[in-house]
């Protein structure tokens, strides 16, 4: 269903991301819209550590709600605010993923939709049709 790409014809990765995902036709896709660090009252705490974790809880919340988890995740696009939370960001994704290498695009940005927030989190995830 889901496969990862590696080819020794294109850069290794960076950290722990694929260089591409397959996924074989019947499978359900789901997209996440961009998830940012937001509490469920729509609070945005002032620490980056605490926005990186809710996004991430955030869109694998939107991934529960369509019986899907991390290992389905094919594809994750994260946005981050400041070069210094590289490592921060790593460090949360791959607590997220448990080992699980998605394909992935991070992208440092000047900024987001409130001008408080310092990322945000969109995934596509691949699970068989039911």
């Amino acid at each position: 269903m889901i496969r990862a790409i590696a080819t020794p014809n294109a850069p290794k990765p960076f950290s722990n991301y694929a260089q591409g995902i397959e996924v074989t036709p019947g499978c359900r896709i789901v997209h996440v819209s961009g998830q940012i660090g937001v509490t469920l009252t729509g609070d945005i705490p002032p620490d980056p550590a605490v926005q990186h974790q809710l996004a991430w809880d955030n869109a694998m919340a939107v991934l529960a709600a369509a019986g899907m988890d991390h290992t389905h995740v094919v594809d994750a696009h994260v946005y981050i605010t400041d070069r210094a939370h590289i490592a921060l960001y790593r460090e949360t994704r791959d607590r997220m993923m448990k080992g699980h290498k998605p394909a992935a695009t991070l992208l440092v940005v000047a900024g987001l939709a409130d001008e408080r927030l310092v990322v945000e989190v969109d995934l596509v995830a691949a699970a068989p049709a039911t």
